[in-house]
């Protein structure tokens, strides 16, 4: 494998449009379980549970933009995407240290990788 061809700006491009769109897609299935959620069980905090949903709107409605902006090549869409991953580590830190591995690591390591495909699918 051509190292130089896995890190150029093209792919890394293309992998951050397939990434980026996946973890929409990834968050845009956990709000549908979100709304389905009071319908199976106790609600203890419905606000809580409200702000979830609409804050899982908005970071999928923000990756998807974002994906948008890598496939029409701007430059709008780096940053956000970068952000995004950025806090998404944190949280797999945190389901790490909590000893819930089995979507900690997934997670760091989808947020490593378009972290990084982000980051290097924009060239100036």
């Amino acid at each position: 494998m051509d190292l130089r061809r896995v890190l150029s700006t093209e792919n890394s491009r293309i992998r951050a449009i397939f990434l980026l769109k996946f973890e929409s897609l990834t968050i845009f299935a956990i709000v549908l379980y979100l709304l389905i959620a009071p319908f199976i069980s106790d609600v203890s905090a419905p606000a809580a549970l409200s702000a979830e949903i609409i804050f899982g709107l908005l970071a999928c409605a923000g990756l998807w933009f974002s994906a948008i902006g890598f496939a029409k090549k701007r430059s709008f869409g780096r940053a956000p995407a970068v952000l995004a991953n950025l806090i998404a580590l944190g949280v797999s830190y945190y389901m790490i240290t909590g000893s819930l591995l089995i979507v900690g690591i997934p997670l760091a390591i989808l947020a490593l990788i378009t972290l990084f495909s982000a980051a290097l699918g924009y060239a100036e």
